[in-house]
């Protein structure tokens, strides 16, 4: 059994980046900076707070990654409060809290969340006329998982 879930026009967008890869969000965030402004955007520590300086529009800032920031993105797409997840992560580095952001992406596919990690796959996304509408999520149901018997 599934249940449907309206993700309206206007996204709420997470935007997060390893420190090796801000320096590519902000250039993509700059370069998408008009459909950007049609959204309410939230990010991560510092991410946040650059991308608020480029951007010239509000950005909510939530804590740093390895101080909890994906953590608290995480619990906002299981409270559907997060539309969209654009993260890029650094493949080539160990992060010290890779534990965090294999959580986080996993609750993307949980939720149903699209997500890019790349500056393709935000591409991708922005160019989607789905971005521009309302959209109709299928959610799966979960119900039988959290009424089973334990």
């Amino acid at each position: 059994m599934t249940h449907l879930r309206k993700i309206a026009a206007s996204k709420r967008i997470a935007l997060v980046a390893h420190d090796n890869r801000k320096t590519e969000l902000l250039d993509w965030a700059y370069a998408n900076r008009d459909q950007l402004s049609k959204n309410e955007l939230y990010a991560t520590g510092t991410t946040g707070r650059l991308l608020e300086e480029l951007l010239k529009q509000p950005v909510i800032r939530l804590l740093s990654g390895p101080l909890g920031g994906d953590q608290q993105v995480g619990s906002m797409i299981a409270e559907e409060r997060i539309d969209l997840l654009i993260f890029f992560w650094d493949p080539m580095s160990a992060q010290p809290h890779d534990p965090d952001v294999k959580a986080l992406l996993r609750l993307c596919v949980v939720w149903n969340i699209p997500v890019a990690s790349n500056r393709a796959t935000a591409d991708y996304l922005f160019t989607s006329p789905l971005m521009n509408e309302d959209y109709i999520a299928v959610q799966t149901d979960y119900s039988k998982y959290l009424n089973r018997i334990v």
